[in-house]
Order: C-alpha cells, then structure tokens, then sequence
C-alpha cells in the first residue's frame, strides 16, 4: 500500500507544532495580563501583536493568502493551551478562526480585499443567522441592524453578520418558500460598539458587545449566501483536506477546545492550591485528603476521555477525506457529539475540582473562581448543548436528525 503523502497526513506530534509550542509559551503572559483583560474587556495591543506574530491569527488562512493552513487538530489544541491560560483569549481566537473559515467562502475580489497576502486580518462577529436587514442598489445592498456576540470587535478589522434581504417590503424566499439569509463582511470601523451590553459573570475579556450598523453600504463581493443551519462548508474550493473537512470539523469543537483548556486550568489551580493549604480544623495540607486525591484523578481522566474522543473522530473524518472518500452522516455525527461530550467532561471535571477547593473556590479573586465562571459561560453555547445528543440520536436510529445536522 502507498503511504499517505505528507500534506494528506495529520502532524504525528500536535505538541512539536511551531504554532503549538508558540501557545504554550504564552500562558505566562497570559497570566500576566489576566487582570487587565477582564478590566477593559479587550485583549491589550500589546498582547494581539505578539498573537498575530505567532500566527494565531493566521492558522485557518490559505497558504497562498499568508496564512498557515493548519489541521484542526492543531488549531485546537493552540485554542486549548490559550484558554488554560486565559479563557477568554481562547474564545476569541477559536470564534476568529471560524469567522475566517466562512470568509473563505466570498468571492475571490472579497477574499483579496479581506486577506490580500497578509493572513492575520482579525475577524468578529457572528455566523448565526438574523441581525440585519439590506435592501438591493446597484453594486450590492445597504445595510442596518444589531448582532449579539461580537467577541474580538475592540481588536478586529472587520465583522461578519448575517442579514435578510427585503424587497417590496418582504423578506425575499428561496424557490421553496423559506426565509434566505446572507452572511456579509462589514469594515470594523462602519460598526457601533453598544456599550454596557456585555456584562456577564465569565469571559468578560472577550469584549462579546452586541454591534451595530446603519444603512451601511456592503458591496456584493463581500455578501455571500448563508446556506445551513448553523454552518456549512463554503470553502471548500481551497485546496488541502484542512478545507475539504465537513464543518463538524470546526464547528462544536472549537468551542469545546475552549471549555477543555479551561478545565485543565482548574485542575491544576486545585493541584497548587492543595500542596499549600492546610484547611480550616486540620492538621494535614489538603493534598493529603484522599477525597481530594480522588478529585483529581478522576477529573484527569474525565477530562481526557472527552478530549480523546473529540481527537479521534476528527482524526477518523480527516483521515476519510484525505482518503479521497466522502463521509457519512454517522460519521459527522459522531464527530458532533463527540465535541459536545468533550465540554460536558470538562465541565464534570471542573465541578469536582471546583467543590474540593472548599471556601478558597468561591473567592472572587481565587483560580478556581475564575475557571468556574469561564468555564460555565462556554458550556452554554449552543455549539456544545445537551441537543445535539438526541440530534444524533436520531442518525443511529434512522430517524431525520432534522436541519442543524447534515
């Protein structure tokens, strides 16, 4: 049998990755800048130049277009090790790449206008249908709305939302009668920040502010169709099997990559914690605690479980694609739920190193405080929510899973 040639082959050692050895050696920084991010609710300029000149800006891009062209393997363990240092710098590099990805699917004079030869252009914004409305003029359509979820808009340059197009005062219908979308890339600098709108108790760095614009002028090159719910490949005229990948590839386990760093940030806050801190009553450090040692055996192999099974099935799907195959839809469906187990085991894992830290859990300023509450905001995005286990239920069982998995 020939074997696999190279650029059909998965990395044999994700963690040599330039890209990935590059996230790990930020976390100190991250740590670092953790106060202030969370403060202004932004990533610090000085921070976002030295991501871009890792490339963590750039992972997803072609590389004809500057960009590194990793797999997802390697996209997401560099989200994982970003958010074990901070979570919300995690998130927004995971929603940066995805943004990226759809971006790809624009004509080639939007492309070039977004990218040209430089990949790192940070995207914000949504894929999420609905925001906006457009009417058609000449060259493309004018824009206004307010999109919730614009993680990354204080450090970006441009912002995806997705819109109806209204003519004769309806929503214009596909052949079959059902609402269409568009998803269109608008300029940083034509969008409103809504201040105040991100107050949340998690991930306030991310700076996730509704946007909005008014009647703002978006050329045809940068509009294209939003097909699927919640997201269909639309790059897939990109050469590599990185951009061949159905988007279960991406989508879910990216936000599940989040959720899994920030989980082994907890289990390691609870190790330090326990080496130094003798509870209130006791005469022994809290890592003599057996229940304690307990805790964190089980949430490490809890954890890895869910990270083990997200990897293999993407590895099982690329490996299909690189193959020249196409895949099933129990193969996507695996792959979907497998991202949606791997948040759920983090978030187990979390929750039993969260109770074992005892009163220090629950100080606002503690780690362990810090990873709860980052932790919890991601596990409730709709990516990785409990609905996608009877969604696949329904492919086992040869029932139509409906339209959010194809």
């Amino acid at each position: 049998m020939d074997a696999m040639p190279e650029e059909t082959r998965l990395p044999a050692d994700i963690d040599a990755q330039p890209v990935v050895r590059a996230a790990a050696a930020l976390q100190p920084m991250l740590r670092d800048c953790h106060d202030e991010i969370e403060r202004d609710q932004r990533l610090p300029r000085a921070l976002v130049e030295k991501m871009c000149a890792a490339g963590f800006y750039r992972m997803v891009i072609p590389r004809s277009l500057g960009g590194l062209g990793v797999d997802p393997l390697t996209y997401l363990r560099v989200v994982e090790l970003l958010a074990e240092g901070a979570g919300s710098v995690g998130w927004n590099i995971a929603n940066n790449s995805i943004g990226q990805l759809v971006t790809l699917g624009l004509p080639e004079e939007g492309v070039e206008e977004i990218y040209g030869h430089r990949g790192d252009t940070i995207i914000a914004g949504t894929a999420v249908q609905g925001g906006g409305q457009g009417v058609p003029v000449e060259g493309g359509y004018r824009i206004s709305g307010r999109w919730q979820f614009g993680s990354g808009c204080q450090e970006s340059s441009w912002m995806l939302g997705s819109f109806q197009i209204i003519e004769d005062g309806e929503p214009r219908r596909s052949p079959e009668g059902k609402p269409l979308f568009w998803r269109g890339i608008f300029s940083r600098a034509e969008a409103e920040v809504v201040p105040g709108s991100w107050d949340v108790a998690g991930l306030r760095g991310t700076g996730s502010f509704d946007w909005t614009v008014e009647d703002v002028f978006l050329p045809e090159r940068r509009v294209m169709v939003h097909a699927g719910v919640p997201l269909d490949n639309q790059w897939s005229r990109w050469p590599g099997v990185t951009y061949q990948l159905p988007a279960v590839c991406w989508v879910g386990p990216h936000h599940s990559a989040v959720i899994s760093g920030i989980a082994r940030a907890g289990i390691e806050a609870l190790i330090d914690l326990a080496g130094g801190k003798t509870p209130r009553g006791r005469t022994g450090l809290l890592c003599d605690n057996p229940q304690v040692q307990d805790a964190v055996g089980r949430a490490d192999a809890i954890l890895n479980a869910g990270r083990a099974y997200r990897t293999a099935m993407i590895t099982e799907l690329w490996n299909t694609v690189a193959a020249g195959n196409e895949t099933t839809l129990e193969q996507r469906a695996r792959c979907r739920l497998a991202s949606t187990y791997a948040g759920d085991s983090a978030r187990q894992a979390m929750d039993l190193v969260y109770r074992h830290g005892g009163s220090t859990s629950f100080q606002r300023t503690s780690r362990l405080a810090e990873c709860w509450r980052d932790l919890h905001v991601v596990g409730q995005t709709v990516t990785i929510a409990p609905e996608w286990y009877p969604i696949g239920g329904r492919v086992y069982l040869g029932i139509d899973p409906g339209s959010r998995l194809r």
